[in-house]
C-alpha cells in the first residue's frame, strides 16, 4: 500500500502548469505556473511553516507543548496550524482587518485562536499586528514568536525545496522567475538558488502600490512614511523584512489593486486555475512587462494560494461592483 503517515508529508512536489490563454495570444514566451495550491494548506506557506517549526525545535526555541504565536494574513497560519496539529502545539495568530473573513474562519476551523488588529496603523503602533504578536509572545508561557518576516528559515525553505523542484521540472532551462513579494522568503530563497545555478536567470518580484519594496530596491533607502494602505493581499510590505536579499532580485513590478483582482478572476475563468489575489497580480505584472521577453524565454511564475480564501472579495461580484472594478 502507498500512503502518507500524516498530512504534513504531502507538502511540496507541486505541479508546473502551462499558461495558455490569460496572457493573450501575442505573449511571446512560454509561461509555466508553479501552482502551490496543491499543498495541504493550499498555499506555498506550508513549506516555510514546516521548516520554521522544525528549525525552532532543533535549537530549543520551540519546546514540547508550546504555543506558536505569529502575525499572519492567513496562509502562514494555516501551514503552521497543520504542522502544529501533528506535533501537539497550540496556535495564536494575529492578523489585520484587511484580510478576508474566509482566511480567519479557516484558521479557527483548524483550532487556532485568531486576533484581528486594525490595518490603518503604523507597524510600530502598539495596536498593529506586528506589535500585538510580539507582546503576546512575551506574555505567553512557553510561547514562541515565529516572526516569518525576519526568520531566515522562511527563505531557506524555498532555497531547499521550492527552487530545486522548479529547477528539476524545467531541466534547468528557466530564464525568468516571477513571484509575489511579501515577507521576501519565496523570491529571495528561490532567487538565491537560481542565481547560484545560472546568474543570467532574471528574478522578478511582484509588488503593489502602497508598498515600499520597489522603492527600497531601486534607491537603497527605507522611508516607512512612503507606505500607504492598499487592498491587495499577500504581497507588498510597509517594512523591510530581514528575509530580503535585494541583490538577487533584478526588478520589482508594481500592479494596481484593480488589475490584480481582474487578472485573478480571468485566471480562474480562462485557465481554470483558481488562485488568490497575488496570482492575479503576477499575471498582470507579466502583461505589463511582456516587451522584455522573447520567444525563447521560459518564465516560471509562482502562484501562492487558493482562490477559496477570496470568495468574499475578488470573486464576489457585489464586492467588485462596490470597488468599481466590474466592467
Amino acid at each position: 500500500m502507498k500512503y502518507y503517515n500524516n498530512i504534513v508529508e504531502t507538502i511540496g512536489n507541486t505541479p508546473l502548469v502551462k499558461i495558455n490563454r490569460v496572457l493573450g495570444e501575442d505573449f511571446p514566451a512560454l509561461v509555466l505556473a508553479k501552482v502551490e495550491t496543491t499543498n495541504p494548506g493550499n498555499s506555498v506557506k506550508d513549506r516555510m511553516a514546516l521548516k520554521m517549526i522544525e528549525d525552532a525545535e532543533k535549537d530549543g526555541r520551540l519546546k514540547p507543548g508550546g504555543t506558536i504565536i505569529e502575525g499572519t494574513s492567513g496562509n502562514t497560519g494555516m501551514g503552521l496550524a497543520l504542522v502544529a496539529i501533528q506535533k501537539g502545539y497550540k496556535c495564536i495568530f494575529v492578523t489585520n482587518s484587511k484580510q478576508s473573513k474566509e482566511k480567519c474562519d479557516i484558521l479557527r476551523a483548524v483550532g487556532a485562536e485568531v486576533i484581528v488588529c486594525p490595518t490603518d496603523v503604523k507597524p510600530t503602533d502598539p495596536r498593529s499586528y506586528y506589535s500585538v504578536s510580539k507582546r503576546l509572545a512575551a506574555e505567553t508561557e512557553n510561547g514562541w514568536y515565529v516572526n516569518q518576516y525576519d526568520n531566515l528559515s522562511n527563505r531557506l525553505a524555498h532555497y531547499e525545496s521550492t527552487a530545486p523542484e522548479i529547477w528539476e521540472q524545467t531541466e534547468g532551462k528557466l530564464t525568468h522567475f516571477v513571484a509575489g513579494a511579501g515577507t521576501g522568503g519565496t523570491v529571495t530563497g528561490c532567487g538565491t538558488f537560481f542565481k547560484e545555478k545560472n546568474k543570467d536567470i532574471k528574478v522578478i518580484g511582484v509588488d503593489t502600490y502602497g508598498s515600499i519594496l520597489k522603492e527600497i530596491h531601486e534607491t537603497g533607502e527605507i522611508h516607512l512614511n512612503h507606505a500607504y494602505t492598499y487592498i491587495t493581499e499577500g504581497i507588498g510590505e510597509d517594512i523591510l523584512p530581514e528575509n530580503y536579499d535585494m541583490s538577487v532580485i533584478d526588478h520589482f513590478e508594481k500592479v494596481t489593486d484593480k488589475d490584480g483582482a481582474i487578472y485573478a478572476r480571468r485566471l480562474a475563468k480562462e485557465e481554470g486555475i483558481f488562485c488568490g489575489y497575488s496570482a492575479g497580480s503576477a499575471m498582470s505584472a507579466l502583461v505589463q512587462i511582456k516587451d522584455q521577453f522573447t520567444k525563447d524565454d521560459i518564465i516560471v511564475v509562482l502562484l501562492h494560494d487558493h482562490g477559496s480564501r477570496y470568495v468574499g472579495k475578488i470573486y464576489n461580484d457585489d464586492w467588485m461592483q462596490e470597488m468599481g472594478w466590474l466592467d
